[in-house]
Parts: C-alpha cells; sequence; structure tokens
C-alpha cells in the first residue's frame, strides 16, 4: 500500500513516525515546512509534492489546521484529487467542520474517490506514544480496510457513522475538553482564594466523580504555571467556532461553549493564543488577581 500524508505539523510529524515504526515503508510526505520532511525522510518517508502523492498513492492523508487548508490541497486548481486515481481513498484527520467534511466528500464522490473524515484527540503527548482516539466517518467497508493503518497512530479508533460524523464528534469533544478545562481552573480558583491548596484538592478530588483525564492532564499544569502548548489556544479557538457554525446550522443551542469561547478569544487577544489551552487559568488569575498554585 503507497501512502501520502500531507501536514507534517505538531500533530502529523509524529503520526507519520508512528506509520513507517508500524511497517508501512512506502509513505510518501509534504509539508510547507521543509525541515520537517527531510525529518521524516531521514526516518524512511519519501519527499514528494502534492502532485506526485496524487499519482502515486492508494490512499491520500491529510493533517492540516481547518477547511480552507483541507480544500485549497485537495480540491485547488492543483489540487491533489486532480491526480488521485479512481477508486483511491482520502482520509482527512484534520479538525474541521463536518459540513466542509459531506461538500469534499460529495466532489470526490464524482470522481470515484472514497473519503474518510477522521479527526483525532489527545495532542501532542498521545501524537508521539500513537495512543490517539479518532473519530470516524464514512462507509463502513472503506473503515474496515483502513482502520488497522489508523490504529497505527491511535489506541481508540470508533466509526461514528457517515462522512462528516467524525467531525461532528470530535466537535463534541472539543466542547467538553473546553468546558472541563475552564471549570477545572475555575475550581482551583476558588479554593486558593478560600485559602484552601490547589494541589491538595486536585490531590482529594481526581479519584472521584469530578475526576477526569482532563483535569489530570491540565490541573497540574495549572498548579505549575505552564504553558508549553499541547494543544494550542488558537487551534481550539479554531475547532468552537467550528462548533457553533455547525451548532447555528442544525439549530442545536450551546450557550456554555459561546461562553468559553470568550474566554479563549480574550486570551488570544491578550497574547496568549499561543499557549496550551490550560492557560485558560490565567483569565480567571487575571481577574481574581492571584496565581493558581503559587
Amino acid at each position: 500500500m503507497k501512502i501520502g500524508l500531507i501536514g507534517l505539523g505538531i500533530m502529523g510529524k509524529p503520526m507519520a513516525k508512528n506509520i513507517l515504526k508500524a511497517g508501512y515503508s512506502s509513505l510518501f510526505v509534504s509539508d510547507l515546512n521543509k525541515s520537517n520532511v527531510d525529518e521524516l525522510v531521514a526516518a524512511g518517508a519519501t519527499s514528494a509534492t502534492n502532485k506526485e502523492i496524487g499519482e502515486n498513492c492508494d490512499v491520500v492523508m491529510t493533517m492540516l489546521p481547518n477547511s480552507p487548508q483541507v480544500k485549497e490541497v485537495m480540491l485547488g486548481e492543483t489540487g491533489v484529487a486532480s491526480y488521485m486515481k479512481s477508486g483511491s481513498v482520502f482520509i482527512d484527520m484534520s479538525s474541521i467542520n463536518p459540513v466542509a467534511s459531506k461538500e469534499i466528500a460529495a466532489i470526490l464522490a464524482e470522481k470515484n474517490i472514497e473519503m474518510l473524515d477522521a479527526p483525532v484527540s489527545g495532542g501532542e503527548p498521545k501524537a508521539i506514544d500513537g495512543t490517539l482516539s479518532f473519530m470516524v466517518g464514512g462507509k463502513q467497508d472503506v473503515f474496515n480496510t483502513y482502520k488497522a493503518l489508523l490504529e497505527t497512530m491511535g489506541a481508540s479508533v470508533v466509526r461514528c457513522g457517515e462522512v462528516g460524523a467524525g467531525n461532528t464528534t470530535k466537535l463534541a469533544n472539543q466542547i467538553i475538553v473546553a468546558c472541563n478545562i475552564r471549570a477545572v481552573a475555575e475550581a482551583f480558583t476558588l479554593a486558593q482564594k478560600a485559602g484552601v491548596d490547589p494541589q491538595l484538592v486536585f490531590e482529594a478530588i481526581r479519584g472521584g466523580l469530578a475526576g477526569s483525564t482532563v483535569m489530570d492532564a491540565k490541573g497540574p499544569m495549572m498548579i505549575a504555571g505552564n504553558a508549553q502548548p499541547g494543544f494550542k489556544i488558537d487551534l481550539h479557538i479554531k475547532d468552537l467556532n467550528n462548533a457553533l457554525d455547525c451548532a447555528h446550522t442544525v439549530g442545536a443551542p450551546v450557550p456554555m461553549t459561546s461562553s468559553v469561547q470568550e474566554i479563549l478569544q480574550w486570551l488570544h487577544n491578550n497574547d496568549c493564543g499561543q499557549n496550551d489551552h490550560s492557560a485558560i487559568a490565567k483569565y480567571y488569575e487575571k481577574l481574581s488577581g492571584i496565581e493558581i498554585g503559587r
């Protein structure tokens, strides 16, 4: 199987390395950052143009920032789709608006190219260790064929429905994550203002109903004042914009999403857009005049 992967950023690069480690040696890669491509070539991949990827690969995968980039790479004037063979497959691992996923799939279907939308959750640490969670939309038989490939990068690969269902599930995930991070920051702020050490609060409640993967991952970062990005605020803003657009389209009420989006936008406007999304704590620190855990 010849595989193409376009997009070797904070997530795509380690994901590509895990494909190689799993024994898929015919991996063709492309990225605007030449050093990222060179790093993958050193690991065993082949550098290729998008045209070469389209012409040579049985499956083309993308890991790009948002809908416009995916559309441009695949459907632009010199897009990859114009070079892909009939019967080949496109797997988009980017987190984009599910409406866009369906639009792309419809155009590809006219060329007899199947599509899976397969966004991931887990951030850079899980991209590195190959334990991402994949949420996949597309035909059952196409999913069955490529599940093993996705499992080289993820510990969980679940089909959620037809094309668009993967990104809809990802938007639900991003809503829950953002609201959870906000709740942790708010709770730790309350504890510290009331004279209780947030570290002790964390240790006391993490094993109970309030405990969560989000709190385990982001609580210690808040307490340490560590904003090194595993998932950037600006990317979460992008995801929640897609969630709000989708919600408005389908008529779903999302007041909590709107509220936490305002906090993230405030952080972006105050030079925190490249911080980890756990830096939601900085918003509460600004309001309360404290530094959580310090």
